[in-house]
């Protein structure tokens, strides 16, 4: 049963058993993610695109120049699959390919992490992030079936308003406890976002996805090859999905405000306050180049099952 995400994994298009097994293992599947995301891919060349994929092409026809390295082939093959859409073959947009999330991402979390956020800030910050995230998940998305515009829109509006809603109801319930010092509800308002996006991402899942618990969802054989629909693969597929996007932004969000507010004891940050923001940025990049390729190598792409009821 697959309990894949369409943002977050995609197929592999040249064979290589070894490397596929490797991904029934957390780090193998870590390992191969990794590759996925490299930013470097973001600087290839059209005409370094071309080549792999003539590269590719000649590979399935078995037309391969001599000397041509598996090393080659793999290179070729990630280049292609962090450009090209593998269903629709079309370019995909810099900011929305997975290679673009961290960069492209990093300044929407360097956003919603700052301090002493207004009512307008807050709406701003988790409005753009759920409007990157949808981007990045139609552009990546599966589009070997085609599925109504309707169902995206409908899982990014449920995602913002859900997020707008949780994050400026907490700010004001913070706001409004007499209870907390200043210095506390600074500290505790900086945790706010964690919340706010976790339940936004499951908001956008159960919205996007919910069809498929009682449609089901593909079940192959050992060979690839569809042999029926399953709701109980459907239901491991949603839970295993909506995990992910709940522990994906745990580190993201809650790891650098507890950081910063240990660094901005220091002598160095409490005397040249300019260098808050670059060392915030820094640290929400730090942990969030570790925690995407964590998050997203929790389950496997396939999940093999001796028994399953369809």
């Amino acid at each position: 049963l697959t309990s894949c995400t369409p943002c977050f994994h995609r197929p592999s298009i040249c064979s290589g058993n070894h490397k596929l097994q490797q991904r029934n293992t957390f780090f193998g599947r870590f390992r191969h993610f990794l590759d996925v995301i490299d930013p470097r891919t973001l600087f290839v060349t059209a005409k370094r695109l071309q080549e792999s994929v003539e590269l590719l092409h000649r590979f399935k026809r078995g037309t391969l120049p001599p000397g041509v390295t598996d090393a080659q082939l793999w290179e070729a093959q990630k280049i292609k699959q962090a450009i090209i859409h593998p269903d629709t073959g079309e370019k995909i947009l810099m900011p929305f390919r997975m290679s673009g999330f961290i960069p492209f991402g990093t300044p929407v979390v360097v956003g919603l992490l700052l301090p002493n956020q207004t009512l307008v800030s807050t709406i701003f910050w988790q409005w753009l992030n759920q409007s990157h995230n949808a981007c990045v998940n139609y552009c990546n998305r599966n589009a070997s079936k085609p599925a109504p515009i309707s169902k995206f829109v409908q899982g990014y509006l449920g995602a913002v308003t859900s997020a707008v809603s949780i994050a400026v109801g907490l700010n004001v319930l913070i706001q409004k406890a007499s209870r907390f010092s200043p210095t506390t509800r600074l500290l505790v308002q900086r945790f706010i976002p964690f919340p706010a996006v976790a339940s936004a991402n499951v908001c956008n899942v159960v919205l996007m996805r919910h069809s498929e618990l009682s449609e089901g969802i593909s079940v192959l054989d050992s060979s690839g090859n569809v042999v029926g629909t399953s709701k109980v693969a459907a239901r491991h597929a949603l839970l295993e999905t909506a995990l992910t996007r709940v522990v994906l932004p745990m580190p993201i969000l809650v790891l650098p405000p507890m950081i910063m507010a240990a660094l901005e004891k220091l002598p160095l940050l409490q005397r040249q306050r300019r260098l808050v923001l670059p060392v915030h940025s820094l640290v929400c990049l730090t942990a969030f180049g570790l925690a995407l390729p964590l998050a997203i190598s929790l389950f496997p792409q396939m999940r093999c099952k001796p028994q399953i009821i369809l």
